[in-house]
């Protein structure tokens, strides 16, 4: 396709009304004006809206396209929600307007959603209370360790190290590194869950948490938590559950009731919001009672007569995480979400993922090698291995899916599978949609064995084709075909 620019014919214009009929023109001081005509492409209105279009149409989108990528919740979400971020009243409003001098006398609605927002997440997680300032999950996780540290050190310890699990997010080792600590590994065991002789090993006088994605990332639940929860604690240790998982477990359990002193939580994955792009995001960090007085400041506060406000003496916080009080808008539409589904529908939110992975995974298990031979939780973990011996890999697989209009799953993740294929159906995709995918995938394993070139080739029915990534990374040529 062209670029816009180049499209443009000399003397082709759009309808413009006359200069100053509809609003008049700001005054600017002389030296901030023009001196010369902007250098816009000359188009007619139905060319700039059809070339606009052709692009939308390039791209995969979750309103046309099945995205089942693992660990991710790429799911459709109402679009209510949607409608709800955009409503003047709320787009239009400046992020600094609760914090500045009077603001909070004239956001009393913007401060009530944050408030109720917080009540409802410390509710559906067993937590005392939340903050809603960190801008993603793994500033959720970063802003946990900053409290785990300042627990610490509050209480004289001397912790040295946190612990994780191979199958957890690569973001916990690295937000535990920030925060000061060293990180212990603990590997999976045969059934595919953190080793507990290898853990209990591990927990000393100098261990400071352990970090705990449950379901973890092959899509299983740990059965062990409560002993867990046990022996971090028996060593004055906190036990921290990193909630990007928690698709599967709305309604169901409460961190909190499981032993977890803090959580975060992803709203761009489970409550709504759209996960793609690269953000927002919005990762919510919740307490236990004794973790409390280290949350983010400033909170927001109702007073005994019902009025809001933000409030920043609190000694003992481990102060501002974010500039402003978090990505409002990514808020506004989980509480949406919240307020339109209640306890019940939260629950059937997450049966319904469940149910979704566990036919995905029984559908698929003979022609791809499943991690587990029991059930799954939201999501399940392949591994194409078996396919090298045609010569081809996972990725071949991938692109093969793309060349079939499904984006592909989420490939050699976790890294502790070999050759790995990570599905999240979600509970927003219906029987038809899954079955039509599962038949996609079995004709690419059978392709694999009949004719491997055509799938080291795909996809070739796309706008752009087979691609050298390391180099279109690295020696990027923005260009335009016909």
């Amino acid at each position: 396709m062209k670029l816009i620019f180049e499209r443009h014919v000399e003397g082709r214009r759009g309808f413009q009304p006359p200069k100053g009929s509809f609003a008049p023109q700001a005054a600017l001081p002389e030296d901030l004006t023009r001196k010369t005509p902007l250098r816009l492409p000359q188009l007619a209105e139905a060319d700039v809206v059809r070339h606009y279009t052709r692009l939308s149409r390039l791209n995969f989108s979750v309103d046309t396209n099945f995205y089942p990528l693992g660990s991710c919740t790429m799911k459709y979400n109402p679009r209510i929600c949607e409608k709800a971020a955009a409503m003047p009243e709320f787009a239009g409003f400046h992020p600094w307007w609760p914090q500045l001098p009077g603001g909070g006398r004239v956001s009393q609605g913007i401060l009530r959603i944050l408030y109720e927002t917080a009540r409802m997440l410390a509710d559906i997680t067993g937590m005392a209370e939340f903050t809603l300032q960190p801008l993603a999950g793994a500033h959720g996780e970063l802003t946990g360790s900053f409290i785990i540290a300042a627990y610490h050190r509050r209480r004289g310890n001397r912790k040295t190290h946190v612990i994780v699990p191979d199958s957890a997010h690569g973001t916990n080792p690295a937000s535990a590194r920030m925060a000061g600590f060293d990180v212990v590994t603990i590997p999976s065991d045969a059934s595919g869950v953190m080793d507990f002789a290898r853990f209990r090993e591990a927990v000393n006088d100098e261990t400071a948490a352990v970090m705990l994605t449950s379901p973890n990332t092959l899509g299983l639940f740990n059965p062990r938590l409560r002993e867990i929860a046990e022996i971090i604690h028996g060593v004055d240790g906190l036990f921290y559950y990193d909630g990007a998982n928690m698709n599967a477990l709305l309604g169901r359990c409460r961190p909190g009731k499981l032993g977890f002193d803090l959580c975060h939580l992803n709203l761009h994955k489970t409550f709504a919001a759209p996960h793609g792009g690269g953000g927002p995001g919005s990762g919510p960090v919740g307490v236990s009672e004794k973790l409390r007085r280290f949350l983010p400041v400033p909170r927001i506060v109702r007073d005994d007569g019902g009025r809001y406000g933000l409030v920043d003496d609190a000694p003992e916080s481990i102060g501002r995480v974010a500039p402003f009080y978090g990505n409002f808008g990514v808020i506004l539409k989980a509480y949406v979400y919240l307020l339109l589904l209640g306890r019940e529908g939260l629950r059937q939110v997450s049966d319904a993922a469940v149910l979704n992975a566990n036919y995905v995974q029984e559908k698929l298990r003979p022609y791809l090698d499943a991690v587990t031979s029991g059930r799954c939780m939201h999501e399940c973990v392949f591994s194409g291995r078996r396919l090298l011996e045609y010569g081809v890999g996972t990725l071949d697989l991938a692109k093969g899916l793309i060349e079939k209009g499904f984006h592909p799953p989420t490939v050699y993740f976790p890294l502790i599978v070999p050759e790995a294929l990570m599905i999240e159906p979600t509970e927003s995709e219906n029987r038809e949609t899954l079955d039509a995918f599962i038949a996609a995938v079995k004709d690419l394993v059978e392709l694999a064995a009949e004719d491997p070139e055509r799938l080291h080739r795909a996809p070739q029915n796309t706008p752009v084709g087979r691609l050298d990534e390391v180099a279109a990374a690295r020696r990027m040529q923005l260009v335009y075909s016909e």
